[in-house]
């Protein structure tokens, strides 16, 4: 498990740069510059501006530029926050997002691994097909319809929770936004368990289980459970990545000062060094959390170990 664990390692290196540098490129593509705004500076004023971040260099010189930087930790200042350094805006707003994303996940671990089960348990009655209907209807709706709904509907008509961020004390804020990012995770891990714990319910040990006069939750409590979240696990890799790309989009229309609201102000402004310092933390983050999904595979599944 070691030698795979430091293969992977190695192999995300490659990737990482791939990232990188494909990033770097599209940003800087993109029309308009970090500078242009409707009240353009004089000529003499734009040409020592974009000396002092080096912008009129050739775009290979930038490039090779940047990645020093990034391999001594340093994603270079904000063009447009000019009092502060990227790892320094990174560094303040991604607690706010990793606290939706792990609330998120948490939540739909629960309620989808609970309600797969309890549709195996139950497969083909009206409840099986209530709960699989909804799951369908949850990945099928993408979350920038899903949040307007939940705050037209919980917050403006029936007044339960804050509609934003901004102005709402304890815990009620997370309310909303923790809903919108969890709805679609929570579709795909309850239809992923129902289908396993079916496939495990079948299996010749289960009915052995059952002939030793052992009870249903302890039959799915010891031994079906286990083995039935292994296709979950598998997609926790990207389930994850949907919740950081999806809070992309809650964050700003929650209004929720995270990662997610910085990339999309950073992206509007042409502020090439915050989008791309983002970019990059999110993918060694993907990165990281994936390969953490395979070695607990492997601890789960002694199969994979051996190999």
């Amino acid at each position: 498990m070691l030698r795979y664990t430091l293969l992977r390692l190695l192999g995300a290196i490659p990737t990482l740069l791939l990232v990188i540098v494909l990033a770097f490129l599209m940003v800087h593509a993109a029309p308009g510059g970090p500078f242009a705004d409707d009240r353009a500076p004089p000529a003499d004023v734009a040409a020592n501006i974009e000396a002092a971040y080096h912008l009129d260099e050739p775009l290979p010189m930038q490039l090779g530029r940047y990645l020093r930087g990034v391999l001594q930790g340093d994603f270079g200042p904000s063009y447009r926050y000019r009092d502060y350094t990227v790892s320094e805006l990174i560094a303040k707003g991604f607690p706010v997002s990793l606290q939706l994303g792990v609330l998120a996940m948490t939540l739909a671990l629960l309620v989808g691994l609970g309600s797969g089960t309890f549709a195996a348990l139950n497969k083909g009655s009206l409840l099986d097909r209530a709960l699989m209907s909804l799951a369908m209807t949850g990945i099928s709706i993408p979350i920038f319809v899903i949040a307007p709904v939940l705050v037209l509907l919980l917050a403006v008509k029936l007044h339960w929770l804050p509609a934003g961020w901004s102005g709402s004390p304890g815990a009620a804020k997370y309310v909303l936004p923790v809903i919108t990012l969890a709805l679609p995770q929570i579709a795909y891990i309850a239809r992923l368990t129902r289908a396993s714990m079916i496939d495990v319910l079948g299996c010749d040990f289960i009915r052995t289980a059952k002939a030793q006069g052992l009870g249903t939750r302890t039959i799915i409590r010891v031994h079906a459970l286990k083995p039935a979240m292994l296709p979950v696990l598998s997609y926790i890799g990207p389930a994850i990545a949907a919740i950081l790309t999806g809070s992309v989009v809650v964050e700003e229309v929650f209004g929720i000062p995270g990662l997610g609201q910085s990339f999309v102000r950073g992206a509007l402004n042409r502020d090439y060094t915050l989008v791309l310092g983002i970019v990059i933390f999110y993918a060694a983050l993907i990165i990281a959390l994936n390969l953490l999904v395979d070695v607990l595979y492997g601890v789960l599944d002694p199969r994979v170990r051996r190999r």
